[in-house]
């Protein structure tokens, strides 16, 4: 695709959102990253998060992380290269051994996949033995490798339900974990020390019991109850949409609350004409410029630092010098395969 033809589709979506100057620039990085995706035999998926002029112009695939999980599964290209962070990418390498998987930053961090530790998995294994363990997909695979099933935001209750247990440990985000909780009925517990090997299971006199880790998003934690009450004051007409990893209260005060594909649907069906988004900034300009007349509001002083690594500039140097590929040792891919499977085998499959 010609630079000419990359700047017309971006400036039809962006116009609103980047000025000109900025939009031919990125055209022209675009044009090269669509050049060496052919050339390097390379599929590249886009998360939802992703700046607006990635977004909206290199990737064969957009979506969340579970659609995106899906799509590394079915790829039949050489080369993956995974616009979103380390923990999606090492996803997509668990998924796809024999392929080159490259990460466009050199680091790609996670506030929840960095708050948990294979150790801390076998120590809770030890303390509850026999208690199925969920993790968020929000992890690093040696402790994906050391859980039952990983979940998605958008599929965790129906992972949670599948494995009919009275007991459940539900790693890392505290916060999502006490939003399924709520839909499945189940007594959260979020121990602050671990109690010995072989303790008796918690929540004896309640019927179903999820055991939480303390991990939050950073930057869905700092979404408030204050923040919905202000805006809905300022702009009655408002749509709220919340992601689980916001705290409950937030939620619970919130229209809507699903996966970030769940919300850029909810706002594509939606009659009302102003919304505001409780997760990354970026997305709300991703959806605007694919709904034009919608009015997107903003708490933009909320942004993901890890999410802002990956820009075009990036994934073109990536692709360019097969620069910072992502590897997971066998013996953990192995492991963390069953997981993964596990969760891919619940729910729908994507169209």
């Amino acid at each position: 695709m010609q630079v000419e033809e990359v700047y017309r589709n971006l400036r039809a979506r962006l116009g609103d959102v980047m000025p000109e100057g900025e939009i031919l620039l990125k055209a022209e990085v675009a044009a090269e990253v669509l050049r060496l995706k052919v050339e390097r035999d390379a599929v590249i998926l886009g998360h939802n998060y992703m700046e607006p002029a990635l977004f909206h112009s290199v990737p064969d695939f957009q979506g969340d992380s579970l659609e995106l999980s899906r799509r590394a599964a079915e790829t039949d290209k050489s080369v993956i290269v995974f616009c979103g962070v380390r923990f999606m990418a090492e996803t997509a390498k668990i998924l796809n051994p024999t392929k080159t998987v490259l990460l466009p930053t050199e680091k790609g961090g996670c506030s929840l996949a960095e708050s948990i530790t294979a150790a801390d998995v076998r120590a809770l294994r030890a303390a509850y033995p026999g208690v199925p363990i969920v993790t968020y997909i929000n992890t690093y695979a040696d402790v994906k490798a050391e859980c039952d099933i990983c979940c998605t935001s958008s599929n965790a209750v129906a992972v949670v339900e599948s494995l009919k247990s009275d007991t459940v440990i539900f790693l890392p985000d505290e916060y999502l974990a006490k939003n399924v909780a709520r839909e499945t009925g189940c007594h959260v517990i979020v121990p602050s020390v671990l109690p010995k090997p072989g303790a008796a299971k918690p929540g004896s006199d309640v019927e179903q019991v999820m055991i939480a880790w303390k991990g939050r998003c950073e930057v869905h934690e700092l979404f408030t109850t204050e923040d919905v009450d202000s805006v809905r004051k300022q702009f009655p007409d408002v749509m709220i949409l919340a992601h689980p990893e916001c705290s409950p209260e937030v939620v619970a005060k919130a229209d809507f609350s699903g996966s970030t594909t769940a919300m850029i649907k909810a706002v594509e069906k939606s009659k009302a004409k102003r919304f505001l988004l409780l997760t990354e900034c970026s997305m709300g300009d991703n959806i605007v410029a694919a709904n034009p007349g919608k009015e997107m509001l903003r708490l933009c002083s909320h942004r993901c630092p890890h999410m802002h690594e990956i820009t075009l500039e990036q994934t073109r140097d990536s692709l360019k010098y097969l620069r910072w590929e992502v590897d997971v040792p066998e013996e953990i891919r192995v492991r963390a395969l069953k997981s993964v499977e596990r969760m891919l085998a619940i729910g729908p499959k994507i169209d």
